[in-house]
């Protein structure tokens, strides 16, 4: 099977930064759970329905203009096209708008990870 690739470095930029962005979460998620069923709450409530709503398997060009409108505050969304257009050269908004909405928000979440454990919140010694 033959598998284009319209941008190879679009492809390695998303694929590292959406598993950073994507890892970083889970610490978050680890630092400031309590249990393992805190854990799977963020997991079932936060990180599935977001990346189901976030034009995986559709194009939200195809949505209501609300829907549209809802979708593009969706970080998941701007990850999962940014690497389409990677592979294909073909996305819902601008390329460099994701590319500059997935490194800001990595950005962001990097800094919150990076502070919680520098605080030392809810860690043990």
């Amino acid at each position: 099977v033959s598998l284009p690739c319209y941008s190879f470095l679009h492809v390695i930029f998303y694929l590292f930064f959406a598993c950073m962005f994507l890892a970083l979460l889970g610490v978050l998620c680890g630092v400031i759970s309590s249990t393992f069923d805190h854990m799977s709450a963020m997991t079932s409530y936060v990180i599935t329905p977001l990346t189901f709503l976030s034009g995986t398997f559709y194009s939200t060009n195809s949505l209501p203009e609300f829907w549209k409108n809802v979708a593009h505050f969706n970080p998941f969304f701007y990850m999962i096209d940014g690497f389409r257009y990677g592979f294909f050269g073909v996305s819902d908004v601008s390329p460099w708008m994701s590319l500059g909405v997935v490194g800001g928000f990595f950005v962001v979440v990097s800094a919150l990870a990076l502070r919680l454990l520098q605080s030392g919140y809810k860690l043990r010694y």
